[in-house]
């Protein structure tokens, strides 16, 4: 039998809106929350343990919602306040659901390849940056996306929404750069640094062996501290009269000639 739950005042409902509102409640909970269609289904895709999905009825049926989730997942039908009160956005397609966080560790990550090619970002402050660098990450389809000094959570809706759910499909971890920098040197993995300082372009590399490639912020760039451990510091030639572009366009170009030369070196 489907709960249904129609009060704002619900103190389920209150702790979701906790969920959605603060970073600290999703730490503190281990749980956060995934709004909308094909955002719920790569993270069940991804392995994610989905706790509850609620759903409002007008926007989607009980029926529709059972050909979506598997059928032991808990169901909460909802009313339009209370969908309005825990949706982050409008175009969320009535269906909500409540998932417990994975821990995001270097250790965690696989290599399923002898030649890994992966994206390191170093403190990103934009939750729709982040998810654009995962969206490209899954374009690219790279082995994961690492964030160094990490400035918000991974389960902030803005990267959920922005990353269209690629955050739940792509091996993502966290670390601190000293700690990454060490990940990276004990699989023997070059760093490829985005620089202005001492670089060589980007299309004059060979990133056929194992490879890292590591972007900054757009207002400071990457720290001394990756610069110093870089195996190359690589530029893109800009052609205009700025310096520098969008972090996620910067990474987008650079993983893709990656990802040219190793198609053409078969």
């Amino acid at each position: 039998m489907t709960k249904e739950i129609t009060s704002i005042q619900n103190p389920y409902i209150k702790q979701l809106v906790q969920l959605k509102d603060k970073s600290r409640e999703r730490k503190k909970s281990g749980l956060f929350l995934i709004e909308g269609k094909r955002e719920l289904s790569l993270a069940l895709k991804g392995n994610y343990d989905v706790d509850t999905v609620l759903f409002y009825s007008e926007l989607i049926s009980e029926e529709e919602l059972s050909s979506l989730i598997p059928s032991n997942i808990k169901r909460i039908e909802i009313s339009k306040d209370v969908f309005q009160k825990i949706a982050h956005r409008d175009t969320t397609e009535g269906i909500i659901a409540v998932a417990k966080t994975k821990s995001h560790l270097l250790d965690d990550i696989i290599f399923k390849s002898e030649n890994p090619l992966i994206l390191v970002a170093e403190a990103p402050e934009k939750p729709g940056n982040i998810g654009a660098l995962l969206r490209t990450a899954d374009a690219a389809n790279i082995e994961a996306v690492i964030i160094a000094n990490p400035k918000t959570d991974l389960y902030n809706p803005n990267i959920i929404r922005s990353s269209v759910g690629c955050v739940f499909t792509k091996q993502v971890a966290t670390g601190s750069t000293k700690d990454i920098v060490s990940f990276l040197k004990q699989h023997h993995i070059n760093i490829f640094c985005a620089a202005l300082q001492a670089s060589a372009n980007y299309h004059t590399q060979d990133y056929t062996l194992p490879t890292a490639i590591v972007v900054g912020t757009e207002a400071t760039g990457l720290s001394d501290e990756w610069l110093q451990e870089s195996t190359h510091n690589i530029i893109i030639p800009m052609q205009g009269e700025i310096d520098s572009m969008n972090v996620s366009v910067a990474a987008g170009i650079l993983i893709f000639e990656a990802v040219r030369q190793r198609i053409l070196n078969g």
